[in-house]
């Protein structure tokens, strides 16, 4: 899957609000810190394609 973007829906570990954040779905493994959009708290997300080309994403608390 080259060049394809897949919107998903996640829960913020600090507030536990939703909201969509987009993957690059071309790259199979990544990981990053992004600020959730309700409580601006950063939160790293540890993203992988599966074989079915589904996103499986974890949301976990910034350790400092």
């Amino acid at each position: 899957m080259l060049n394809q973007l897949l919107e998903v829906t996640v829960q913020c570990p600090y507030c536990w609000e939703q909201f969509s954040l987009l993957i690059d779905a071309s790259v199979e493994s990544q990981e990053y810190v992004e600020d959730c959009e309700v409580c601006c708290r950063p939160i790293d997300f540890a993203i992988d394609i599966d074989e079915e080309d589904q996103a499986v994403v974890q949301a976990r608390l910034q350790h400092e």
